[in-house]
Parts: structure tokens; sequence; C-alpha cells
């Protein structure tokens, strides 16, 4: 059976973690890419140590060359700076443009047919770089953030109604970071709307953990961020793909006129297969969400013209 190459850009905690779990799906073959060589080759071969243990039985090999990522259905990018407590994300600009847009470079020259997922914060300014600096069609570069959000929030609804989160959906969108916009009108549990099971007050309580799903991880361990739920969140967007999945997730997808915006990338429901973002989907929004909603755009925006200004001639 053939198995599509997979390439993870960053060995690291989110990684690391995403190629095991990768790895277990035995979804492809896998080259984990990181600066320091030695960390790269050394969990790969403790992941693929695991193999005849946990069962699965696909490649997996570490590099600090580029050149060994060539023929790579799926680029991955989780390199660069994490943030830490008290940081806010655009204080992580700077030193992750820079990082990013010289991955992408990288990317662009050894692996130009690529699908490639950013999961690099702050989120939604790396990856206007990847796609700006790369070149590539908007529907082959999209954002991991999403995803994650949304598993935050499917969590603390579960533990609020004390169910099963494997009943329970919800749709978050916006950009990633403290103006991601929580849609209450499609969460659900089994199929029952989540405004008909939670009051208003215990709803807003979630919606705002939600938002701050992140640093509160990033608070409690000091010293490091999230990985756990990231990489299992990268690894069902990777899944849709070369699976051809075409599952309806959110994650961050160029818009072209859709919600009324264009020429931006940002958080949507998308249809998620072996054609990479196939559609965004467009849902209602209360008025209040839209309000979010284009609040989010503008510090977007924002961000993005700053990540510009900061990469300078010749940059993103």
């Amino acid at each position: 059976m053939h198995l599509p190459k997979i390439a993870m850009i960053g060995a690291g905690q989110v990684g690391a973690t995403a190629a095991h779990l990768i790895a277990k799906k035995e979804l492809g073959n896998l080259v984990l890419v990181d600066v320091d060589a030695g960390m790269a080759r050394g969990k790969a071969l403790d992941i693929a140590e695991s193999g005849p243990v946990a069962g699965f039985d696909v490649a997996v090999s570490g590099t600090d060359d580029y050149a060994d990522i060539a023929g790579s259905e799926v680029v991955v990018i989780t390199a660069g700076m994490a943030r830490k407590p008290g940081m806010d994300r655009s204080e992580l600009l700077r030193k992750n443009v820079e990082i990013v847009s010289g991955i992408a470079r990288q990317v662009a020259e050894h692996a130009p047919e690529a699908y490639v997922i950013v999961v690099t914060n702050p989120l939604d300014a790396m990856v206007c770089t990847v796609k700006e600096v790369t070149g590539f069609p908007p529907n082959r570069v999209m954002g991991m953030a999403g995803v994650l959000d949304s598993a935050r929030m499917r969590r603390f609804i579960s533990q609020e109604l004390r169910v099963s989160g494997k009943d329970v959906t919800a749709m978050v969108l916006g950009s990633h970071g403290d103006r991601m916009v929580p849609v209450r009108g499609s969460s659900t549990v089994g199929g029952i709307p989540i405004t008909e099971l939670l009051s208003a007050e215990r709803l807003e309580a979630i919606v705002e953990r939600t938002r701050h799903g992140g640093g509160e991880v990033v608070e409690l361990l000091k010293t490091g961020s999230a990985y756990y739920a990231p990489g299992a969140s990268i690894t069902e967007m990777v899944e849709s793909i070369v699976r051809d999945q075409r599952r309806i997730r959110p994650v961050a997808a160029y818009l072209q006129g859709e919600y009324g915006v264009s020429d931006l990338y940002i958080g949507v429901p998308a249809i998620i297969g072996s054609g990479g973002v196939e559609q965004v989907v467009e849902i209602h929004l209360t008025e209040a969400e839209r309000e979010q909603f284009d609040a989010s755009v503008e510090s977007v925006r924002k961000l993005i013209a700053e990540a510009r200004a900061v990469s300078g001639p010749g940059g993103a």
C-alpha cells in the first residue's frame, strides 16, 4: 500500500506529539525536520521504536536537511518560538516571521506540490506569511487554529454538563487569540442546541474560558505551551487531507469574498479533503457574533500589516 510522505517542520513538543499520533494512525511515512538534527533524529527513532508495541508500521526519520522533505504530500510547520507566561501572541511576531519565512522558502523549493498546515503563532500572521513567501495557491495553505479552539470548547461543555465529549460539537471562528468567536448556534450536545442545556451565564463563562484556553495551559506549564491537544488537532487535519475525508472543520482559510472578507486568512468552517481547503462554508452568525467576527478580522489585518512591516524587503 502506498503511503503519502508527511513532513513535520519542528521536532519540539507539538511537532513530535503530532508525528507520533500520525504514525499511530499510519497516515503516512514521516520526516521530522529541525535545526537540532540530533533531536529530530532521536525523536524519530523513539517514535519508530514504539511502532512494534503500538501496532503501526511506517517509516519515521529525522533530519536538519530540507532536501529530505522532497515529495511530501503534506508539510506541517510547527517550528518557532513558543509563548511564555504573560507574553502576548503579537510579541512573538518578529522572531517567528523570520523563522517561518525561511521555512516557507525551503518548502517552496523542495516540496512545491505540498499542502501546508501552519501551526506556529501568531497563527493568523504566520499562515499569511507562508502563502506569500511560497506563492502557493490559497487552497494549499491553511492554518490550524479553530480545530484546537473548538476542541477546548467541546471539552469545557462536556465537563459542565457531565456528558461525553464525543457527543459535543462546537465551532470557533475568527482569529486564533483573544478575539476568537465561539459560535453558540453551532454548539450542540447529541444534536440538542447548547442554549437549551446551559444558562446564558454558564455558557458565557465557557466562551470566555475558550478564548483564553491556550493562555491557561501556558500559565500552568510555566515553561512551555500546549502540545497534546494541538498535536491531536494537527493529526485530524492531516487525516482529512491524505484520506480525502472532506470533513468540515474550522481552519484558518483564505477568504475571497466569503463572509464579506477578501484577501485575508481567518478562521472559518471549510471542507478539508485531498484538494486542501476545497470550500469555505458560510454559516449564520447572530448580530453580536457578526460584530465580534468583524472585530476579529480587523485585528488580523493589523497583525498581518505588522508582520509585513517586520519582514521588510524580500520577506513575507
